[in-house]
């Protein structure tokens, strides 16, 4: 009898222990799922973790934590960071046309922030890694031409003023190569009147950064060939159907 008591004692002791540990846990799990609920909810720590993010190169997962802490936290001091990170994510996944709707709200919201420079300087950006060949429309590489303009007209001074005058170089150069490939396509199509006009474009709009004698050997060719009238004769047909070639 004195054993069987013992044991339901003994039992109920286990029990008991087994109830106390288990609510303990819960209560410990509960604690810890509160604070850790309390440290992503705070701004600093969700902007930390985004640009930890940011530095693995998961820029998606990125662009999500920025842009929980501009939806949650509007009127925090991280919430304009936010704006720009995010426009540098979609940037470095080359959602090029994303990003520079992104920068340019942050422009339009944020006028004078210090930022302003550079965000100038990814706007022409976000074009210029979209230049396309010479044999392309070159509507991005003028886009880009006219940001880093921009840039260097209304802060000259800034520290992205020597890259931004870089890249101007080298969208002057694309579009001069773009518009003598079309030159000499007309030439070798003895379309001399039409080349002729590409020729002197290049020289009349461009500045000479090396291809200036590409551009007069050509037009002193459709000179020559225009006046020993080698140009031959388009029809009235042709020039129905097509109006705009030459």
């Amino acid at each position: 009898m004195i054993t069987l008591k013992s044991q339901c004692y003994k039992s109920c002791n286990v029990a008991n222990w087994c109830i106390t540990v288990l609510f303990m846990l819960i209560l410990l799990g509960g604690c810890a799922s509160f604070f850790l609920e309390k440290k992503e909810e705070t701004p600093a720590s969700l902007m930390q973790e985004g640009l930890k993010l940011m530095d693995d190169g998961r820029y998606k997962s990125a662009t999500e934590i920025f842009q929980k802490i501009r939806d949650r936290y509007p009127y925090s001091k991280f919430a304009i960071d936010s704006e720009l990170k995010i426009a540098d994510s979609l940037f470095e996944t080359e959602s090029y046309e994303e990003s520079y709707n992104a920068y340019n709200e942050f422009e339009r919201l944020h006028p004078r922030n210090p930022n302003i420079p550079y965000v100038v300087y990814q706007k022409g950006m976000c074009y210029f890694e979209q230049v396309s060949t010479i044999d392309r429309d070159q509507l991005s590489t003028l886009r880009a031409k006219e940001e880093f303009d921009r840039l260097i007209k209304k802060y000259p001074h800034s520290q992205y003023d020597y890259s931004a005058r870089r890249k101007i170089r080298k969208c002057y150069i694309s579009m001069i190569e773009h518009e003598l490939y079309v030159g000499r396509f007309y030439y070798k199509m003895e379309k001399y009147s039409a080349a002729k006009c590409r020729f002197k474009y290049v020289i009349n709009n461009y500045p000479d950064i090396g291809q200036y004698h590409v551009a007069l050997e050509y037009l002193n060719k459709c000179n020559n060939k225009l006046n020993t009238g080698e140009e031959p004769q388009v029809s009235w047909w042709h020039k129905l159907i097509h109006p705009f070639t030459d």
